[in-house]
């Protein structure tokens, strides 16, 4: 198994329930996205649209996509370097379409962390963010492209409301471990 893909809405705490994994067990990695646009956020390597587009042709761009103005991609090279040094990729994603691009060549532990709307609300605004309407769009985007195309791609799924980031962690490697084990 490759890694962990994280799928929800703004604000579903994926990076909080990647960090909880990385105490579960050190392997537990985050992906660096590439992004263009703003500078905004400590999980990215900023990068210009032309060294993007660089990236792009020289096929290192497994999965892009567009929001809030910015342009987010996962470079291939990072993914090799993190597997080749034993380590475990979590990867934050957004859509649906961009998941099964990921996991077609490699079989991926799919989660999808989940809040409902007013949560996100509250999240996005108790963090500061500046931009919550676009945030609150963003979920509403998810829920759609979640109805459309959910199809049992999930192997777990958790309501970050109503579990701690500690537990969703835990039960998130236990599936990561126990698919890992019987994978060929």
């Amino acid at each position: 198994m490759m890694g962990i893909v994280l799928y929800g809405p703004p604000a579903s705490g994926k990076s909080t329930v990647t960090a909880a994994l990385g105490e579960v067990d050190q392997r537990f990695t985050l992906v660096r996205k590439l992004k263009a646009g703003n500078r905004r956020g400590a999980e990215y390597d900023f990068v210009s649209a032309e060294d993007l587009a660089r990236l792009r042709a020289a096929g290192r761009v497994l999965v892009e996509s567009r929001r809030y103005g910015n342009t987010y991609a996962i470079d291939r090279h990072k993914l090799d370097r993190l597997t080749a040094a034993g380590q475990v990729p979590v990867v934050h994603l957004g859509n649906i379409a961009d998941i099964r691009r990921l996991v077609q060549p490699a079989p991926w532990l799919v989660v999808l962390l989940w809040i409902p709307r007013q949560v996100c609300e509250e999240r996005s605004r108790q963090r500061g963010d500046s931009d919550t309407i676009h945030r609150l769009q963003a979920w509403d985007e998810t829920l759609a492209d979640l109805c459309a195309n959910d199809h049992g791609l999930f192997h777990c799924r958790f309501r970050t409301d109503q579990a701690t980031p500690d537990e969703v962690a835990r039960q998130t490697a236990g599936a990561y471990f126990k698919q890992h084990a019987g994978a060929p």
